[in-house]
Order: structure tokens, then sequence, then C-alpha cells
């Protein structure tokens, strides 16, 4: 049943939604905690640590951490492979392009592959950046979250990756959510203008909240 499921369009559209969902959910947790680094480098460095210790002394250290990260992991993989595949489908199925685009298309519906692969591109950066620290500008300090921030967001590309990375996020969350809502069956004509502000909301408030973490940086607020 579960590989039946999967083969079909409606199977692979689900997947990409409730994958969807479960990564928007981590970003509004992200960006909230994104947002500490205002409050000086010892309550962002505490809070970088808390996370390496939630769940004890049931989990041991970093458990809970390495266990979100390996959701986050499945959920990327199945919403990416999904997206690829259906990707695949409709070119087989209109090997030709459309002579005339659809005039009320959006700009977030017409970028969501390129700004996929954009994100996609950008969580590699930015694990090798912060977590690993392998392309770490300034040399990256294990234990000190804040100082790594700081120096990455003190260089131009670094501003500009990100920059770039966030604005292509708020555009596939503003037609992503509202995507998964129609496919898990939750739109209608009465919720749909609901559903649209709700989606335009939250790509507006979490593009907002990544991106003044650079700004904080660049303009002396965060040093």
């Amino acid at each position: 049943m579960a590989r039946t499921v999967w083969d079909s369009s409606v199977g692979k559209k689900t997947v990409m939604a409730v994958s969807g969902l479960i990564m928007l959910l981590y970003l509004v947790a992200h960006m909230i905690g994104n947002l500490k680094i205002y409050f000086g480098a010892g309550e962002f460095n505490h809070y970088a640590h808390w996370l390496r210790t939630i769940g004890e002394p049931v989990m041991h250290y970093e458990w809970t951490l390495w266990l979100v990260r390996v959701v986050l992991v499945v959920a990327v993989v199945a919403h990416a492979v999904s997206a690829y595949q259906l990707s695949r489908r409709d070119i087989r199925a209109r090997p030709d392009k459309y002579v005339h685009r659809k005039p009320r298309t959006s700009y977030a519906t017409r970028t969501m592959r390129w700004g996929g692969i954009i994100l996609g591109l950008f969580i590699v950066w930015h694990l090798l950046d912060l977590t690993t620290g392998t392309v770490h500008p300034g040399g990256f300090q294990e234990g000190h979250p804040y100082q790594n921030v700081v120096d990455t967001f003190s260089t131009w590309y670094g501003d500009v990756v990100y920059i770039v990375a966030m604005l292509a996020l708020g555009l596939h969350i503003r037609h992503g959510f509202w995507s998964a809502a129609q496919t898990l069956g939750a739109g209608s004509r009465s919720r749909d203008r609901a559903f649209k502000t709700v989606a335009n909301v939250l790509a507006l408030v979490l593009t907002a909240g990544f991106l003044s973490v650079p700004v904080g940086v660049m303009t002396g607020v965060v040093s």
C-alpha cells in the first residue's frame, strides 16, 4: 500500500506537503532562536548549549538534537525527491513548453523549482559554515556560535549568500504553505483567502526575522 501511495502523484504531493510543514515548524523555532543574538553573546551561546542538553538526564548529551536533525534530513530528502519526481512526471506528460503562460501565475509559483535548488545549496553551505566550520571565515570557534555568526556576516559574500537564500525561502513558503493546504484537503473557496493571508504573513515574518541577523551585524547592532 505504501508503494502504491508513493507511486501516485497524489501520494508524492502529500509527502511534499507533510515534509514541508515539518520544515516550516522547524524554521519558526529556528528563527526565534536566532533572534536571541540580540540579547548578547552570553544569552545566544547559552541557548546553543541548551539545544544540546534538551531532555537530560533521560536523553544523553545531543541525543535530542540529533533526533531533530534526523527528522529534518528525512523531511528534506522526502521533499526534494518527491518534488523532482513530480517535475519529471510533468515534463514527460507535456514535453513541449506551454506557448502561453497562465496570466495569474505568481512569481513564487514560477520560481518554486529554482528556489528549491537555491535552498538546497544554501543548506549545504550553511552547515559547512556554522556547524562543521569547513568554509567558515575568520577561524571557526567550537562552542562560540555568537562569534561564528558575527564572523560569517562580517563578509560580503556571507551576507549575499544568506540574503539571496532567505528571499528564495520567503517565496517558497508563500506558495508552498497554500499549496500544502490544498493538497491536504484543508483548502476551500471560503478558506482560500485566509490560507493565502497566513502564507503571506508567515513568509514575511520568517524572511524579515532571518534577514535581521545579517543586517544587525552589518549595521553594528550585533558585534
